[in-house]
This record gives C-alpha cells, sequence and structure tokens, in this order.
C-alpha cells in the first residue's frame, strides 16, 4: 500500500528552462558556449550541492572567466528560468491531497534560488515540505539525499512512490527501496498511482 508520494520539482510540478534569462541579453553562440559546450549542468550541481552563488563566481573567474557575463545573466534573471506550471501537476497534487496520501518534495536546487519556486508553481505549496539539496549540502544521486529523506520525514521506502524527470536519480531511488517511477506527464504518473492502488479520479 502506497502512502507517500516524493516529488522531485523541476520538471516535475514546475518547469525549468536554462536558456531564458538569455534571450535578447546574450548572443546564441555565447549561450550555447556556457549551457553546452562549458557543460552548465556539471557546474550547476555544485551549487544544488550547495556551493554558493559567490563561491561559484570566483570558482568560473579562475578557470574560465570568459563566461562571467553568461553567469551573471542566469543568476539575475533566474526567475525567467521558471516558465509555470509542468501541465497537469497541481490537480494531481491537488487529487493526491485530498486522496489523504502524504506529499513531500526532493530537490537539486541552489538554496539561494529556492524562494521563487513556489510563486512559479504554487503546487509546491500543497507538499508537506520539500528536502532541499543546497540547504543540505548534499544533492541526487547521492545516496545521502535519500537515506536523509527517510530519516527526517519517518518514511518507508517500500511504501513511498518517489517520482524524477532523471532516470539517474530514479535508479539511486531504487538503490535505496523506493518505488521510483521516471516522470514523463502528470497522466502518465496518475496512470503510475492508478496502477498501485492510490484511490485517484481518473482524467
Amino acid at each position: 500500500m502506497i502512502d507517500t508520494v516524493v516529488l522531485d520539482l523541476g520538471n516535475v510540478l514546475v518547469r525549468w528552462d536554462p536558456y531564458r534569462p538569455f534571450v535578447g541579453r546574450l548572443p546564441q553562440r555565447d549561450t550555447d558556449a556556457f549551457l553546452v559546450g562549458f557543460d552548465f549542468l556539471a557546474f550547476n550541481h555544485r551549487q544544488d550541492a550547495g556551493r554558493s552563488w559567490a563561491d561559484a563566481r570566483a570558482d568560473l573567474a579562475a578557470s574560465a572567466p570568459e563566461h562571467l557575463p553568461a553567469l551573471d545573466l542566469y543568476v539575475e534573471h533566474f526567475a525567467e528560468t521558471l516558465t509555470g506550471p509542468v501541465p497537469g501537476s497541481h490537480e494531481l497534487v491537488r487529487d493526491l491531497r485530498a486522496a489523504g496520501v502524504r506529499l513531500l518534495g526532493l530537490t537539486n536546487w541552489s538554496a539561494e534560488t529556492f524562494h521563487l519556486a513556489e510563486p512559479a508553481a504554487p503546487a509546491i505549496g500543497l507538499l508537506e515540505d520539500v528536502l532541499v539539496s543546497g540547504e543540505v549540502g548534499v544533492a541526487k544521486p547521492d545516496p545521502r539525499m535519500f537515506a536523509l529523506l527517510t530519516q527526517r520525514f519517518g518514511l518507508r521506502p517500500e511504501r513511498t512512490v518517489f517520482t524524477d524527470d532523471s532516470a539517474t536519480n530514479v535508479a539511486a531511488g531504487t538503490g535505496a527501496g523506493f518505488d521510483a517511477v521516471l516522470f514523463t506527464t502528470a497522466e502518465a504518473l496518475r496512470t503510475e498511482l492508478l496502477a498501485r492502488g492510490v484511490a485517484l479520479p481518473r482524467t
């Protein structure tokens, strides 16, 4: 019997598009050089794991100063990366609450920008709590993140569905004993939960 659902936030409840801060502000070639050629995702993972943006800027100044203008734009306009709720996610969270399912968030997110999440996707405010990687200094797929989740909220992983849009994080959740599901759409997740006996209305 499933009694808890743990949701990733980025591209599960709130849409995240890292290109948006650069539109009309930085040439496309420079944007691509920063987000792709520089491997921004790996750089940003350190923010998820607790590094401050001030330290990130100092690190970049020492290693790749040509990307400082792009980093500054990204941080200054981070709110624009959050483009609204993932379709169907608010309704699913609402229905899970109505069904009496415990709802938690588990997100890789900088502690300095997390306050912008809920205004972009109000469903986040319907969750009991969110474990934010940047606040605890460890990020998915590190097993310690799942151990902390389990301990902090007194979870029974075998009775908890964890969903994430990253296959790597889903595999880590499975390894930690959770019933982990790769998120594709809210409707697909609803189907997965119905198959597990969660009392949800069909849409």
